[in-house]
């Protein structure tokens, strides 16, 4: 399971990388700084959440808690790559890393790690994979 897992989320990491640099190109460029990247977040929390939904039978959670250890090692994943690499491979400064998580400017960043967080969870609820035999 969790090299399914791992699998997954490496399809995430790509098409995170791909939302980024579509929001770099046309989305900021058109939209504005705020509203661009908003769109870009917003679009990325589905693109994970529809990408889990796809996937969660084949990653093969069978309780409530592995569905839940799973969000936790997306988690864990993201903020290693997200500071980790942008610091010591990007060299991002850390508070150009932490800007993002800034909502008094309109930074919603944080809406995309709680997705990441729990849409293992949802989805495989929503898909019935919990359902016990009685």
């Amino acid at each position: 399971m969790i090299w399914r897992a791992l699998a997954v989320w490496l399809v995430i990491l790509i098409l995170a990388n791909i939302n980024g640099a579509v929001r770099e190109a046309l989305l900021i460029r058109s939209l504005g700084p705020v509203t661009g990247r908003a769109f870009s977040t917003t679009l990325l929390s589905g693109i994970v959440f529809l990408l889990t939904w796809l996937t969660i039978r084949w990653i093969g959670p069978t309780r409530p808690g592995e569905a839940f250890q799973i969000g936790v090692f997306w988690l864990a994943l993201t903020l290693a790559f997200e500071f980790l690499v942008g610091h010591y491979v990007f060299r991002q400064p850390w508070p150009a890393l932490l800007e993002d998580y800034d909502l008094k400017r309109g930074r919603i960043w944080i809406l995309t790690l709680v997705v990441v967080l729990f849409a293992p969870l949802v989805a495989a609820h929503l898909k019935g994979l919990f359902r016990s035999v009685s």
